[in-house]
């Protein structure tokens, strides 16, 4: 195994000379600043996520601002995000933060994991990135780079594995171990990009074992990408941006003119109603979650 002492250093300096600037990462950034971001940030790119966090922000600047609003106020401020669940998820961490931690996000990591929604990512960046707490932090970035720094493997398990884990942990700085951690994430962000690494800039590819194993291939199963035309994933698009639209119930008809296919429009429309993104009302019509 490559001895952690060759990665910490590089990898922490290069970080500071090439980090993004990003505003969850300011030295003025709140604990509900960091968990909307990193709720933000799964499955979605940073400039696809920066103007809603900013938006976001603005309009909730505190857990409790946003508890007070509608779970459909949330749905609609997601936008574009795509997995709008998550918009759910954080209105009900803000309920829970507000009702039961005194509108304040949680710092420890047991108690981060009960929120709503909450993983083992999540709770641990919160806890790492927020208030400098020392956990090792699990993205698909990070995981990467360890996979192939370390491993000498293209690319990581499918699902995180108790192996990654102790490894992660085993690489663990004694000292600044958040910025340890949000700097693995960046590399790999950045650098040892999934399809493109750009092994000639990285600040560890003397040490890195896949490069000196020869970039051996991946030998599991091809890593294929989604594929979004034509699916449910879009048609529940389609039909959630009628309702995010309009400024009160709507009827069916206005969703049914969104989408063709009447069986997989239905399959849709019940899915958005079964995860709660949706209502249907006695009267027939259709809109988002609403309390009372």
């Amino acid at each position: 195994m490559v001895e952690s002492n060759l990665l910490h250093a590089p990898v922490l300096d290069w970080y500071e000379d090439n980090a993004r600037d990003l505003p969850w990462r300011a030295a003025n950034a709140t604990p509900w600043g960091v968990l909307v971001s990193e709720i933000m940030l799964q499955q979605t790119p940073v400039v696809r996520v920066l103007p809603i966090w900013h938006e976001w922000l603005t309009r909730w600047p505190t857990p409790d601002v946003l508890a007070a609003e509608q779970p459909g106020e949330a749905v609609r401020a997601w936008g574009k995000l795509g997995y709008p669940r998550r918009a759910l998820r954080l209105h009900a961490c803000a309920r829970v933060i507000t009702d039961e931690h005194d509108g304040e996000v949680p710092s420890d990591h047991a108690t981060l994991l009960s929120l709503p929604g909450i993983g083992e990512y999540t709770a641990a960046a919160v806890a790492s990135f927020a208030y400098g707490g020392r956990h090792a932090v699990l993205d698909t970035n990070v995981r990467r780079v360890f996979a192939r720094a370390v491993r000498a493997e293209e690319y990581p398990p499918t699902a995180t594995s108790a192996a990654e884990r102790r490894l992660a942990e085993a690489l663990l700085p004694e000292l600044g171990a958040a910025r340890w951690g949000v700097a693995v994430m960046e590399l790999g962000a950045l650098v040892c990009t999934a399809r493109s690494p750009r092994c000639a800039d990285c600040p560890i590819a003397q040490v890195c074992a896949w490069r000196l194993a020869g970039k051996p291939p991946h030998e599991g199963p091809a890593r294929k990408g989604q594929t979004y035309a034509g699916t449910d994933r879009q048609c529940r698009g389609r039909l959630l941006d009628v309702l995010r639209s309009a400024h009160g119930p709507v009827p069916k008809a206005a969703l049914d003119a969104v989408w063709d296919d009447a069986t997989q429009r239905e399959r849709a429309l019940d899915g958005l109603i079964t995860d709660g993104l949706a209502e249907h009302l006695d009267d027939g019509t259709y809109r988002l979650p609403h309390d009372g």
